[in-house]
């Protein structure tokens, strides 16, 4: 929103530049606006930039957390099964030589 605001007063400042400056006082005041409004135009940008390479850092250090999750959760799950596979052998073997 606010890159649109100083993007607008750009360019009303440009606009009166050329329209609305009847002397060369005015016109200086009027380039001095523009200049003004550009360079915080491209402030406001480069703002908005950070802020945009900070929060997709934070998304990939949550993607990589919520990976690294899952894989703790899978390993835990093949142990479980790994543990339950080795029950039943065990239970199977015992069947066998019981009977």
């Amino acid at each position: 929103m606010r890159i649109q605001t100083v993007t607008l007063a750009a360019a009303v400042a440009a606009l009166s530049l050329g329209g609305a400056a009847c002397n060369q006082t005015e016109q200086d005041r009027a380039q001095a606006d523009a200049n003004e409004a550009a360079a915080e135009t491209g402030e406001a940008a480069e703002e908005a930039g950070s802020a945009l390479k900070e929060e997709a850092a934070q998304v990939g250090s949550a993607i990589a957390a919520g990976a690294s999750e899952a894989a703790q959760e899978i390993d835990e799950a093949t142990d479980t099964l790994a543990e339950k596979a080795d029950d039943q052998k065990a239970e199977t073997a015992t069947d066998t030589r019981g009977n």
